[in-house]
């Protein structure tokens, strides 16, 4: 059986590990809320996320409270809070796939480029990867925030460009040691080439480790972005963001904290959820703990 059937054969038995893990589902079924309230926003949402309503004031010109017609209330501007949120979900989700996505392939890329072919290519790739992990990752993304104009697709592109050196490390590591194995001896001693190595042999071997550092990326993901977006650096208003909905509002702290409450915990439960998820994906692929589920 070759490592890509072997790797099929083994997914259902994975996934039903998983499947048997409570927390795990706790997380699954927290993401595929946010998720959904995502997609479905244009439907779900009551009012437009940035229409400035009349009534979404008091008559002193404070935030309603939450109830009533506002389910989740108002901010400082009389906009709806809860259609915010759902529309702060589509900019959490897209920048956390896209730059946890780019930061993947980055990662992945210098970290088996650096630990197959070794020499001075891979202790060139490694000592910039220790170079960008010496900076502090907030203070290096607020430098290139401030350096670009603030968007949603800039805002991704700048947590890929300092979340990726995790993945190169952990990469660089299994591939440096499944370098060294027999078998991989044996397809060079049978001439295969460097290709045909990377791709049918060792790439297969990582893809437990990517996928795991994928889920528990997003997370990390997720907060860097609210971090960003809080700091008033990263997605500029109008466009909702749950990062930006507390930066915008957390001068009515006192006296309307559910503007900052909210969001809030909507950011530690997504985060959350993907860190259950990503620990229990990193037990169920991990050959030395089968069989203790």
């Amino acid at each position: 059986m070759t490592d890509l059937s072997a790797g099929e054969a083994a997914a259902p038995g994975a996934l039903a590990r998983l499947l048997r893990r409570k927390m795990a589902l706790f997380g699954l079924a927290i993401i595929v809320l946010v998720v959904a309230g995502a997609v479905f926003a244009p439907w779900i949402a009551p009012f437009d996320p940035n229409d400035q309503m009349f009534d979404g004031l008091t008559l002193e010109g404070a935030p309603m409270p939450p109830g009533g017609q506002f389910l989740m209330g108002t901010d400082l501007l009389g906009r709806d809070l809860f259609s915010r949120l759902l529309y702060g979900a589509q900019t959490s989700l897209i920048i956390g796939v896209v730059a946890n996505g780019l930061a993947l392939v980055i990662g992945t890329l210098v970290g088996i480029t650096a630990g197959f072919f070794r020499g001075w290519i891979g202790g060139v790739l490694m000592r910039f990867t220790d170079l960008m992990m010496a900076f502090p990752a907030l203070l290096l993304a607020i430098c290139l925030a401030a350096i670009f104009q603030p968007s949603l697709w800039i805002v991704a592109l700048v947590i890929a460009l300092v979340n990726w050196v995790q993945t190169a490390r952990v990469i660089y590591t299994e591939t440096s040691s499944l370098a060294t194995r027999d078998f991989i001896a044996a397809e060079r001693t049978l001439g295969a080439s460097t290709s045909r190595i990377l791709f049918r042999h060792i790439l297969p071997h990582l893809l437990p480790t990517i996928i795991v550092w994928g889920t528990l990326g997003i997370s990390t993901t997720v907060l860097l972005e609210a971090t960003l977006s809080f700091l008033g650096i990263g997605v500029q208003p109008p466009t909702a963001s749950w990062g930006n909905i507390i930066f915008e509002n957390q001068t009515w702290f006192q006296t309307a904290p559910w503007l900052v409450f909210i969001p809030g915990a909507a950011i530690i439960l997504l985060a959350l959820a993907f860190n259950l998820v990503g620990d229990a994906l990193r037990d169920v692929l991990d050959p030395t703990q089968r069989g203790r589920d």
